[in-house]
C-alpha cells in the first residue's frame, strides 16, 4: 500500500488574506504613514490605532496583525 505524500513549494500561490469587513483603507494607510514616520516599532502600533480610530485594543490588534501579514502583496 503505497502513502501519497503532499509537498508545497516556495512556487505554490498562498492563499488569499481574508480582510474583514471593518478593516479599512484608512487603516492601513494610517499604519503605512506611522511606519514611514518612524514614530514606534509597528509591534507597539496597536494604540496609535485606538488613539486615532477609537477602535477598541483586540480590534486593533486584528487590523494591526492583517497589515503586517499583507504588507508585502500590498500596492502603496
Amino acid at each position: 500500500m503505497s502513502t501519497k505524500q503532499t509537498t508545497t513549494t516556495a512556487t505554490e500561490a498562498a492563499p488569499a488574506e481574508v480582510r474583514l469587513p471593518f478593516i479599512k483603507d484608512e487603516h492601513l494607510r494610517f499604519l503605512d504613514s506611522l511606519r514611514e514616520s518612524g514614530a514606534t516599532n509597528m509591534f507597539g502600533a496597536g494604540p496609535y490605532l485606538v488613539e486615532a480610530f477609537g477602535v477598541d485594543p483586540k480590534t486593533s490588534r486584528t487590523i494591526l496583525g492583517y497589515w503586517m501579514r499583507t504588507f508585502g502583496r500590498r500596492v502603496r
